[in-house]
């Protein structure tokens, strides 16, 4: 049986930058086979998109049911010669482990198997019940080839979650002081209005869609989405890029456009979010600026796991080894807890996500062993 630092090294030393997986799934399969886990390889692949390998494995066929899920894919390192220690080195110098992926999540998958794997020791090598874990490789990028196609896949074959834990790094300063219990809903679009291209000397001429965008924008950044709930902070609608593909000085171009981004809350559905935009554009053109709205695909919604007895235990276990009761959140980006939450309820709790993505990505060996240690408390309540 190997201990987190041991596995997160192993793991961290794959330059598995999305879609590669360099051998990380590898590292997990040997290591889940050796304690009697039925592991399967599973490839999926989509038109226009590289194909991705993920992992499932189960031990134990009885409910209750607990995965742990993750992924082993990670962000490119940037300039790997800004790095002090080698981007996929999985060195320790200070009592810190440095490496892409060390917080974001390969840390957080160690401590995962680290203390399922001491758990099984602990108890004649079998849960009373399953455990499973749901491990891909491209959350990082697109996620169509990863979690949501390899949770059908489970589906297919008739498995079924009762609860799940993502290892994300969910806590803000320290281990045990956050629990994602929800994420907010992603949704891009473009607003297009459309002019008349002419000379800047008879505008009388032409119609300039700069001005009208500028109104739009304005529009749409003055009034609140909503006031938020008690779980969510108010949905927000950011302006990323303005554009009229115009090189000349004395051309009015023919059109503008308009990027944005919207983080909504359980306020909205996708459909019901991008109605309201609509009818603010529209409101905000009148019957003279010839403007619309095109929408980016989206497979973010906003969702939120109930608080219960899961969310309970969990808890508990957190206060037992840190001291601390930790704050239920619904902040930050998105994550596949999104897919998983639509086959059982999911909580997202792993390292401190303060280096993330960061040249000198790193985190403490102590919160390693700490996060296995609430791990280890999580299972002995699960199954008790």
């Amino acid at each position: 049986m190997s201990d987190a630092l041991t596995i997160a090294r192993d793991l961290l030393r794959c330059p598995s930058v999305t879609p590669a997986d360099a051998g990380a799934l590898g590292v997990l399969e040997a290591l889940l086979k050796g304690a009697g886990f039925d592991v399967q390889r599973i490839t999926f692949s989509e038109p226009g998109t590289a194909d991705i390998d993920n992992l499932y494995a189960r031990i134990g066929t009885e409910a209750p049911h607990i995965t742990f899920a993750g992924h082993t894919d990670v962000v490119p390192a940037g300039d790997e010669a800004a790095w002090t220690h080698g981007a996929f080195s999985g060195d320790v110098k200070d009592g810190y482990l440095y490496g892409r992926g060390a917080v974001d999540m390969k840390g957080g998958i160690a401590c995962c198997v680290a203390a399922v794997l001491d758990y099984l020791a602990a108890h004649g090598g079998k849960p009373k019940g399953s455990i499973s874990f749901l491990i891909t490789g491209d959350e990082e990028d697109i996620a169509v080839n990863g979690t949501i196609k390899l949770l059908r896949w489970a589906a297919d074959r008739g498995e079924t979650f009762d609860h799940c834990l993502l290892g994300e790094p969910s806590n803000v300063n320290e281990i045990g002081d956050s629990i994602k219990v929800g994420r907010r809903g992603s949704q891009s679009g473009t607003v297009i209005v459309d002019g008349t291209q002419g000379h800047v000397a008879y505008p009388h001429r032409a119609s300039n869609p700069v001005p009208d965008i500028a109104t739009l924008i304005a529009a749409l950044s003055g009034d609140p989405l909503d006031q938020g709930t008690d779980h969510f902070q108010p949905s927000n609608l950011e302006f990323t890029s303005v554009d009229v593909g115009n090189p000349a000085w004395n051309v009015i171009p023919a059109q503008a456009k308009a990027r944005f981004n919207i983080r909504y809350n359980d306020c909205h559905t996708r459909a019901s979010l991008q109605a309201l935009i609509e009818q603010r554009v529209m409101q905000a053109s009148g019957n003279r600026i010839k403007a619309h709205v095109v929408w980016e695909p989206s497979n973010s919604d906003a969702f939120l796991t109930q608080p219960g007895k899961f969310t309970d235990l969990v808890v508990a276990s957190i206060e037992e080894v840190t001291g601390r009761k930790p704050d239920l959140n619904t902040g930050g980006g998105t994550s596949d807890a999104r897919f998983i939450t639509n086959y059982c309820p999911v909580l997202e709790f792993g390292l401190v996500g303060q280096t993330m993505h960061q040249v000198d990505e790193r985190t403490p060996v102590a919160d390693l062993e700490k996060l296995t240690t609430i791990y280890r408390s999580i299972l002995e309540r699960y199954f008790a």
